[in-house]
Order: C-alpha cells, then sequence, then structure tokens
C-alpha cells in the first residue's frame, strides 16, 4: 500500500512540475470594476468611486514564469472635495496597457498567479480618439502619457481567471496648478480564456 500511495504522489509532483516547465501561451477577454483615488499635494481631498475595465490579454511563458501584455478600455470616477466642503466629480475614460512580469503555481486547470508590471494609460478626450491611443501604443509613443505601476495576484480555474490589483499612478496627471496629482486604483477582474 505504501509503495502504491508513493508511486501515486509521485507520478502527481511529477505532473505539476512538467506542467510548469512546458511553454504556454494563452489569449483572453477580461473585464471588471476598479476603485480610483487621487492623491494631490493640494488641500483638495479625494474619495474612492467605482469604474469600470474590459479588454483583451496574452499570456506566454514557461518554467512557472509568464508575461502578460494586456489593452483594455478603463472608465476611471473619484471626487475632490475642497476644505468648504465643494464637491468635484473627475471622470476619464482611459486605454490601458500594462505589461506584466509574473510567476504561476499550480496543475490540472487549477493556478494561483502573482504579477507586477507598468502600466501607460492614454486618455480618451475631445483631442485623442481610442483609435489614435491605440496607434501611440503601438508605434511605442509614450509621450505625455500617465504611467503606474501594477501589483496583484490571481486565481485561475479551467477557462476563467479571477485577478485582485492594486496600480499606484508613478506619473503626474493633474493639468492644475497643484503639483503633484496622481492616481492610485484597486481593480477586481474576470478573465475568459479563448486559446
Amino acid at each position: 500500500m505504501k509503495r502504491i500511495l508513493l508511486s501515486a504522489l509521485f507520478i502527481c509532483f511529477g505532473a505539476v512540475a512538467y506542467s510548469q516547465v512546458i511553454p504556454s501561451f494563452q489569449f483572453g477577454i477580461k473585464g471588471g470594476t476598479n476603485l480610483s483615488k487621487l492623491s494631490t499635494d493640494s488641500p483638495l481631498a479625494s474619495d474612492n468611486r467605482s469604474g469600470y475595465y474590459a479588454g483583451f490579454y496574452a499570456r506566454f511563458g514557461a518554467a512557472g514564469i509568464f508575461v502578460q501584455p494586456e489593452m483594455y478600455l478603463s472608465g476611471k470616477n473619484t471626487n475632490l472635495k475642497s476644505a468648504s466642503g465643494q464637491e468635484n466629480k473627475v471622470k476619464f475614460t482611459s486605454l490601458d496597457v500594462p505589461v506584466l512580469l509574473g510567476t504561476k503555481f499550480g496543475a490540472a486547470g487549477i493556478g494561483f498567479r502573482l504579477n507586477t508590471g507598468p502600466v501607460v494609460s492614454f486618455i480618451l478626450d475631445n483631442e485623442q480618439s481610442l483609435g489614435d491611443a491605440a496607434g501611440s501604443t503601438f508605434r511605442g509613443d509614450f509621450k505625455d502619457q500617465a504611467i503606474a505601476w501594477q501589483f496583484g495576484a490571481g486565481f485561475d480555474i479551467s477557462r476563467l481567471g479571477f485577478d485582485l490589483r492594486y496600480e499606484q499612478g508613478l506619473s503626474k496627471i493633474g493639468k492644475s496648478g497643484y503639483d503633484d496629482t496622481r492616481l492610485s486604483l484597486f481593480t477586481f477582474g474576470v478573465a475568459y480564456k479563448i486559446f
């Protein structure tokens, strides 16, 4: 009985190790919600407000390490409150392009992921359309865009993936007289692997 049990354990551990080594490629769709907040060096206070995101991801790698580029449309909302109680709603849409480096553990369609990496956000407004932002991404033209860094964890079950991330703004996004306005946000999303 011990030999059968030990043999079964070796086969399971071997399958887990082998599944982490072979190269893989995935492509899918993803979407979810975000909570955005502005940090400023001004006397204005900011509240977390919910928004959305939806788009595509690709993941490729081997030996438990992967690279995951993504592209998604993101609606971001927050409130700014002055000391006198005046409130201003801040709402904008951006095309976000994260490139994440991560590691994954697991086998047989179930796994846990950790990832981190930079995000470039292209603000979409009257001056920049979705097509302009996508073109800038593929040309590598990142001037005057918001840069952030993401940290996250995910859990995969078969074709479904669940992600929880924190994003901290690295570049200033404010165009007012205040020197240091940065956006931070939490995101929760669901992904579906197409292939």
